[in-house]
């Protein structure tokens, strides 16, 4: 799995009492010793409070189809985790290229980079 991929992993809930296979977002190519990488939370559910840094994907956008996602997603960037590869369970699809520079305003505006 590499940067941009949507996969479906044991997400953990906040509480880290139980875990829910959910899809997420591949932020980063796998690093160190046992191959981790930083996920994104991704939901159906339209949150109650969105965040300047959620984002919407949805079937109205060109890129659509090779996402592997079911309905319009919410991508929760404040939901991060860090995973190694071996609790992926399977790859979805590609985040959609014509979202890359948002996605990268959005991480930005997260970690308040310039």
């Amino acid at each position: 799995m590499s940067k941009g991929k949507i996969v479906l992993v044991s997400f953990p809930f906040d509480d880290f009492s139980i875990q829910k296979v959910r899809p997420a977002l591949c932020l980063t190519d796998p690093m160190g010793q046992f191959s981790h990488v930083v996920v994104a939370f991704i939901s159906s559910k339209v949150p109650e409070n969105i965040e300047q840094t959620d984002f919407i994907i949805d079937p109205d956008q060109v890129a659509w189809g090779n996402t592997g996602l079911l309905t319009t997603s919410y991508l929760r960037l404040h939901k991060l985790v860090s995973i190694p590869l071996s609790l992926i369970l399977r790859m979805l699809g590609d985040f959609p290229e014509l979202m890359e520079n948002e996605l990268s305003e959005k991480i930005k505006l997260m970690f308040q980079l310039k």
